[in-house]
């Protein structure tokens, strides 16, 4: 087979399955949502605590200033999750009984509200990361129907064809090292959501009952 014939047919077949894979993927729930983890812009308390209702003082946890750290040691992924736990259990152990429980329900509402955000963030740049994908595709899919139609033309410059074909194999390179890198992407919204839900567990458990 024509080197630049295969290369043609392979470039297309690429192109379509990537294509297919984010279209296939967003079908699930949102036209535009290229994971196949289901989208879920936001979450709510109710889906990570299963402690007491939260009362509306924590909701003031910034006036805090050492529940403020603690909450950005917490959050911080690079902090194993295991570690992050013993040190919310050492924390509630330093506290004085009365304040306890006061304490706990701010540092969770503090962590809900850091990490949904950075969640909520992560998912905005997921969908911008997708539509460029699906722009580079369209680009590319152009570029190789040019090459089609150049090796269909008998008196093709063959220079013009070799240095399409470079860019053609370039660009494709590209573009499957975003494919690879958006599916590692794709994982971070669960990834925070399984943390928060850790954290969440350890705080309720460290809480004196009433």
């Amino acid at each position: 087979m024509n080197l630049r014939i295969a290369f043609g047919a392979s470039t297309s077949l690429l192109l379509y399955a990537a294509l297919l894979g984010l279209s296939s993927a967003a079908a699930v729930n949102d036209p535009d949502w290229p994971c196949v983890q289901r989208k879920v812009p936001e979450l709510s308390i109710g889906q990570v605590w299963n402690g007491p209702p939260m009362p509306d003082s924590a909701k003031d946890w910034e006036a805090d200033p050492k529940i403020g750290d603690l909450i950005e040691e917490l959050a911080a992924r690079r902090n194993p999750l295991d570690l992050a736990q013993k040190q919310i259990i050492e924390f509630a152990a330093s506290l004085p009984k009365d304040q306890v429980n006061d304490k706990l329900f701010k540092l969770f509402q503090g962590l809900f509200d850091k990490l949904n955000g950075e969640r909520g963030q992560i998912i905005s740049g997921i969908g911008r990361y997708a539509s460029r994908q699906r722009e580079m595709a369209e680009d590319l899919r152009k570029e190789a129907s040019a090459a089609d139609a150049m090796r269909a033309k008998p008196d093709d410059n063959p220079e013009d064809l070799d240095r399409l074909n470079e860019r053609l194999t370039w660009e494709t390179r590209i573009f499957q090292e975003r494919v690879q890198s958006l599916s590692y992407v794709c994982e971070v919204p669960t990834i925070i959501e399984q943390r928060l839900y850790g954290l969440a567990k350890t705080i309720s458990q460290s809480m004196l009952k009433q």
